[in-house]
């Protein structure tokens, strides 16, 4: 059975933000991972309740789905305050940040994810806000248009990028902290797989969780992703036990394989392979494989980048020789594209 593509396992999907909350730590010490990230976390935390200070503004960047907004809940939840969360494509005008920035009290946070996306009249409001804890607000129009000065009480601002060189060098210096989520090894996914597995309450064996890691393209979002389709698997077929011959099962019925590669990578690799190997445009292959640019250069491309199967360049994708041995052994495209 071949998965849709617009289904893909590894694209996002309306039903994430449920099991994400679900599936997510509660305290800080749970989180699973990103050791370097999360050991500077707490020392920005304990430094900051000991001086009974306001914790300083923080810009998270990373792939999709490597717990950005886990970590910003995290932190709300470690100083105990109310963290007030909005996206960047939804605030359209500086009136809508505004009307969040006047609610907040002391200490709390806004955190704002995808802020790259932030329209520049939005960001450019967010500086006094960032430094002073003030804004302008213009009153009326025309020539009895006036501006006030509202103060705001100190908060912090939690940025979340999947792009963080599309932020202006004046916005991003105004974070005090700065931290990178990096790609999880396979050890660390099978950790998380195991807790995933006890809070949804399914039975895994150790050697299925490994299996399941090696597929998951270092990324807990989708580890958490599979192993809820494999537990359906695993409620119909077995009772609830994740074996391994299970996993293999799972797997194969979502696509993916033991590269980690998907039916929406294969499709991406082939428009490559159809035009010689490349270079092929991102334009031309999001229109091939029916996909938006922006979900194949965040979701799909670093992955396959990471593992050499594509390489970009000015002129734009390349196959790699890694695809094309790629394709010979599994011998589902013609050859006469391989040679």
């Amino acid at each position: 059975m071949k998965p849709n593509p617009q289904n893909s396992v590894f694209s996002p999907h309306p039903e994430d933000d449920h099991w994400e909350n679900t599936l997510r730590p509660q305290r800080l010490e749970e989180f699973l991972g990103q050791q370097k990230v999360v050991a500077n976390l707490k020392i920005y935390l304990q430094a900051a309740q000991k001086r009974q200070e306001v914790l300083d503004h923080i810009l998270f960047s990373g792939a999709p789905g490597l717990g950005k907004t886990t970590l910003a809940h995290l932190i709300a939840t470690e100083m105990g305050v109310t963290l007030r969360a909005t996206s960047g494509p939804i605030l359209e005008k500086a009136g809508d940040l505004a009307g969040l920035l006047t609610s907040l009290q002391k200490g709390d946070i806004l955190f704002i994810d995808e802020i790259h996306r932030l329209k520049p009249i939005v960001e450019e409001y967010l500086y006094s806000a960032m430094e002073d804890f003030c804004i302008d607000v213009m009153l009326d129009q025309g020539p009895n248009a006036r501006s006030i000065t509202i103060h705001l009480p100190p908060f912090t601002l939690i940025g979340a990028t999947t792009r963080e060189g599309l932020l202006s060098a004046p916005f991003r210096a105004r974070f005090g902290i700065l931290e990178k989520l990096d790609l999880y090894p396979p050890n660390e996914l099978e950790q998380i797989l195991l807790r995933s597995a006890k809070i949804l309450n399914v039975h895994i064996d150790p050697d299925a969780a490994q299996l399941l890691s090696q597929r998951c393209r270092g990324t807990p979002r989708i580890a958490n992703r599979i192993i809820r389709r494999i537990r359906d698997l695993a409620e119909v077929q077995s009772g609830g036990h994740i074996s391994v011959e299970i996993a293999q099962k799972g797997l194969e019925m979502l696509g993916v394989d033991e590269h980690g590669l998907e039916e929406m990578d294969r499709k991406i690799l082939k428009v490559l392979l159809q035009h010689q190997g490349g270079p092929v445009g991102l334009k031309t292959i999001a229109v091939s494989v029916g996909e938006e640019e922006r979900t194949i250069e965040d979701v799909y491309e670093p992955y396959l980048i990471q593992q050499g199967f594509l390489l970009k360049t000015p002129r734009g994708r390349v196959a790699s020789p890694k695809t094309l041995q790629y394709f010979r052994q599994t011998q589902s495209y013609p050859q006469s594209f391989l040679f």
